[in-house]
């Protein structure tokens, strides 16, 4: 009966708390917006939001950070009736504007600041003669904001995060207008690996005194008691970090209206266990993946590795937690540092969003846009290690296109879902039983470098093969093994997903309740693959002698059952038992498998340089459309039968995506219709500089198509927009077909385009290619009109050359990606223009 009572008294405060909260459409892209030193009024807020609201985006994430100088009277201290102020001022205009407010638990990074005392902040230990010396790690929050500076609190002390919440109860919690959710940012609790009760935890839940055991803990070699002992001190730490930072974190914010955005990695911890406590898990693209898409640029400026690249496998984590537990939206902090500031252009933000969609995400984050004066002289403030997504952006008349596209991609992937066979296990126990190449002897579980721990683990190896085979597949920690149910058949449910198969990669270690978990799963009929072997070792250093043998048997009784199999030839297992293997895969392409109104539905994205078009056999056979959201339209995909199963012939360029929707009729076209021809469209291209900075180059003529910064001295410094104009000649058998592409070549970096008068719209991504519509072509002269708007980096050249006054921020001042002092007066030119060739595709 109490405990009736108090889940009804939770159930109370939670609605409540929800009144608060703000109910809002997430379909379109949000950004970070961050506040420089808070000095921010309620004028310019509502003038940008009204901005933002223009460009398509669906809501703003509020971090303060470190001020502007020269503002200092204008700063508003964190969590201040005055900053509270304009919070509320925020959600309200959010409300009129249809825009979503989050924001940050604190400010800058990780949760911290000057309630934190010395006993609630985090600390290290080391171990020096034998003996446990302990001390605190003494870091600060990092670009935190006014009011806001303080020590770092303590992740796995048992009272800190409860304490550290409190700031908020009296404040935040008194508002009448609160945001949407409660945001956690990426952990970098660096050295942090110890806490005031660790030695009674670790002895309660690992079953002996770890001080006892210092010599076994800091071996270094592979001896298994060294093993078994820096496995029990990690599976403490993933523990307390659970139980002590992110469930309390969670709760409180539940309790209070909010959601959750949780970005668990770089924990210490397990990664699914962590996003899977959050109402949206979050994960992190940061830098560039390099595609080999043709045409796509890679800044030569980031030449250094200290960042490592994106990777489809690690954004999983916070998918997958997802899928398994029925969360509809995975966000992600989105194109972090993607090229050196003033030089990203959309064409390589699109390819980084589609292999985020790939990966399972559908709420996207833009990292970002900073809160900036509008009588503030260009380029305005900037945040340091971000791209630059504000409306003084080179590409901000173009913004607007992306966010369309976004909001089409994640409209059809928020409203539809995911279908994967494969549950593959993660064991962190054989991570955990490696020496750590990270500080303070933990392994952080970092998106960076995803090859000091993901990729060469057995289970990153496979996980890569499934990938590029085809396989659709979701991961599944030990704890969360416990969650899954048997259906009848064999298939394997979650409660929100269901999976054909559960594939336990090659390791040496697996917890004696995981395989319980597994027997009961074996019991049921669930399938069970084991890659080459079985783990060979119980974890746990307390009585591992007497635990091993019974884990023998045990594992031994499991390999009987007749849904258990042990292989190395896991693939063919898989489709044996009903695992759908995705050919379009092994052919280059990239592609998440979901269903949308009862109907198998696929986003596929060309980011290679292997696929062009081709016959494909899907794995789900059925008739399909495709719908492009780049443009909106949707069409038949062609169709053949082949045999007992069906073809559809799909044509991606490099650069491109779309969707693939079944539907049970039956298309018309069983041919495909490919442009395999081409006319070039050549002659004199009159050239017309429109608007820009520093000053317009005067107008020229050009037979060839080359760089507008080799026109003159001047044009080497510009940035801004141009006209190209041509008048050409088209014979009639060309201008009578049905369908025809206008192909710019290479633009750098957006081309808006009008034939004969008529605009056919805009080239922002890679291929820089627009339809053009029926009878707009026609025979004989046409006239061609486009407009190319270029980086805003050839101006920096001119201005960090002349006035470099506007790199004026506290802490971190504005740095280049390479953590140096930015200056761009050394840069070269860089190409600008419409650089062709231009050419009709028919």
């Amino acid at each position: 009966m109490l405990h009736s009572i108090k889940v009804v008294l939770l159930l109370i405060l939670i609605a409540v708390g929800q009144s608060h909260a703000q109910k809002v459409s997430t379909a379109k892209p949000w950004t970070f917006w961050w506040w420089m030193g808070s000095a921010a009024n309620e004028q310019d807020i509502t003038a940008q939001m009204e901005g933002f609201k223009k460009a398509g985006l669906g809501g703003v994430h509020i971090i303060p950070i470190y001020g502007v100088k020269g503002y200092e009277k204008e700063f508003l201290p964190f969590l201040s009736k005055d900053w509270l102020a304009m919070m509320q001022h925020t959600v309200r205009e959010g409300k009129r504007l249809g825009l979503g407010v989050d924001m940050t638990t604190g400010t800058g990074w990780p949760f911290g600041g000057p309630t934190v005392t010395p006993e609630t902040a985090a600390r290290t230990m080391n171990v020096k003669d034998g003996k446990i010396a302990v001390k605190p790690t003494g870091q600060k929050v990092k670009r935190a904001a006014p009011g806001g500076e303080g020590l770092v609190l303590d992740p796995f002390h048992p009272t800190a995060m409860r304490e550290y919440l409190t700031w908020f109860d009296s404040t935040l919690i008194q508002s009448p207008e609160r945001p949407r959710s409660m945001y956690n940012d990426s952990y970098e609790a660096y050295g942090a690996n110890w806490t005031v009760d660790f030695p009674k935890e670790f002895a309660r839940r690992r079953g002996y005194d770890l001080l006892t055991k210092l010599d076994i803990l800091t071996d270094t070699t592979t001896k298994l008691p060294a093993q078994l002992v820096r496995m029990d001190y990690h599976q403490t730490i993933a523990e307390l970090l659970l139980e002590r930072y992110a469930q309390p974190w969670t709760q409180w914010s539940t309790k209070n209206g909010f959601q959750t955005r949780y970005q668990a990695h770089g924990s210490p911890g397990n990664l699914l266990d962590l996003y899977d406590a959050a109402t949206i898990p979050e994960t992190e693209a940061f830098g560039t993946s390099r595609f080999p898409i043709p045409g796509l640029r890679i800044d030569p400026d980031y030449s250094i590795q200290q960042f490592g690249t994106p990777n489809p496998l690690a954004m999983k984590f916070a998918s997958s937690a997802a899928h398994f537990s029925g969360k509809p939206l995975v966000s992600s902090e989105t194109a972090t540092w993607l090229a050196n500031h003033f030089k990203v252009s959309l064409s390589q933000v699109k390819p980084q969003i589609d292999e985020l969609f790939t990966a399972g995400i559908n709420h996207v984050f833009y990292h970002g846009t900073t809160y900036s004066p509008p009588s503030e002289n260009y380029p305005g403030w900037l945040f340091y290690a971000s791209t630059h997504f504000g409306p003084t952006s080179h590409f901000a008349a173009q913004f607007p296109l992306l966010n369309r596209y976004v909001e089409n991609c994640q409209t059809l992937l928020q409203n539809s879902q995911v279908d994967n066979d494969v549950l593959v296990y993660f064991p962190i126990h054989d991570l955990w039983a490696t020496n750590s190449p990270s500080g303070g002897g933990v392994h952080l579980l970092e998106v960076h470098h995803v090859d000091r721990w993901l990729l060469k683990l057995p289970f990153g190896k496979l996980c890569e093969k499934l990938w590029e085979k085809g396989f659709t597949f979701d991961y599944v920690s030990d704890l969360q093994l416990s969650r899954l149910r048997v259906a009848k058949g064999g298939s394997i449910n979650s409660g929100h997903s269901t999976y054909q198969t559960i594939l336990i990669p090659a390791s040496t270690y697996l917890p004696e309740t995981t395989l319980k978990e597994l027997q009961r799963l074996a019991a049921l009929g669930a399938r069970i693959v084991f890659e080459d072997h079985t783990p060979s070792h119980v974890t746990g250093f307390d009585g591992a002698d007497r635990r091993q043998e019974q884990f023998t048997k045990s594992l031994s009784r499991l390999l009987k059952g007749k849904t258990v199999s042990v292989t190395s030839d896991w693939e063919k297992t898989l489709i044996s038992n009903g695992a759908a293997q995705e050919e379009m895969a092994e052919k280059g392409l990239t592609f998440i498998r979901k269903v949308y109104d009862g109907k198998a539905m696929y986003f596929v994205a060309n980011v290679g340089d292997d696929f062009k078009e081709d016959w494909l056999k899907l794995g789900k056979d059925s008739y399909f459309t495709r719908y492009d959201p780049l443009t909106g339209e949707e069409t038949e995909l062609p169709a053949r039968r082949r045999g007992n199963s069906t073809e559809h012939f799909l044509s991606l360029l490099p650069g491109q995506s779309c969707f693939l929707k079944g539907t049970t009729t039956k298309p018309n076209l069983e041919t495909a219709n490919v442009l395999a021809n081409n006319f070039p469209v050549n002659g004199n291209w009159a050239v017309t500089f429109l608007k820009g900075m520093p000053s317009l180059p005067k107008p020229t003529s050009v037979s060839t198509l080359k760089s507008w910064t080799t026109f003159s001295d001047s044009a080497g410094y510009f940035s801004g927009t141009a006209r190209y104009t041509l008048s050409f000649e088209v014979p009639e058998n060309i201008a009578t077909q049905k369908n025809i592409v206008l192909d710019l070549g290479d633009v750098r970096e957006a081309a808006s385009v009008k034939l004969n008068g008529k605009p056919i719209g805009v080239a922002w991504s890679i291929p820089f290619q627009l339809k053009v519509p029926a009878e707009t072509l026609r025979a004989g002269t046409n006239s061609l009109e486009i407009e190319v708007s270029n980086l805003s980096a050839n101006y920096m050249r001119l201005r960090d050359q002349q006035a470099p006054d506007w790199k004026k921020f506290y802490d971190t001042n504005i740095v280049d990606i390479t953590y140096k002092k930015f200056d761009a007066s050394h840069w070269e030119a860089m190409p600008s223009g419409l650089l062709g060739p231009v050419r009709l595709r028919y």
